[in-house]
């Protein structure tokens, strides 16, 4: 699957060694995508890594410095499969600075609890809802391995 653009991702949430809460963006645009939720990322830019792409895209969408912790792994080199040529990587990553704040592509960012109801209610975009489940099933992991009631 090789020759797919490389698009990156945040799975902000409240803390990298024992997530409870994950930051979800609602895009404005294109039409087909406008009122859904997804991870905020973007493009990475030529002779950028995905990493400073991500810190860059966080910065310009949301207002804020972050901390990348582990890649969620997806099923392809390249992360997950989007629609059309296209994949994304996603990190999981923390605020380090600034109030995370709507400021390009997004008209709403919402804190979803990853342990309870409202994170599946969320109309996630189509393509995000295997990641989505991959952060959940993390989180429910590491708080039985930490024995945590969350």
């Amino acid at each position: 699957m090789s020759g797919l653009k490389q698009i990156v991702g945040a799975a902000l949430v409240d803390s990298l060694e024992a997530p409870t809460r994950l930051l979800a963006a609602r895009r404005t645009s294109p039409p087909a995508l406008a009122g859904m939720w997804e991870f905020p990322g973007g493009k990475v830019e030529p002779g950028e890594s995905c990493e400073a792409g991500l810190l860059r895209e966080l910065h310009e969408e949301l207002g804020i410095t972050a901390r990348l912790g582990e890649e969620v792994a997806g099923p392809i080199d390249q992360g997950w499969k989007l629609s059309g040529p296209a994949a994304m990587r996603v990190w999981l990553a923390t605020v380090s600075s600034g109030e995370p704040a709507p400021l390009e592509d997004h008209d709403a960012l919402r804190w979803v609890d990853l342990a309870g109801e409202d994170i599946g209610r969320l109309n996630w975009i189509p393509a995000d809802l295997p990641i989505v489940a991959a952060i959940v099933d993390r989180a429910t992991a590491t708080r039985q391995m930490t024995g945590g009631t969350r």
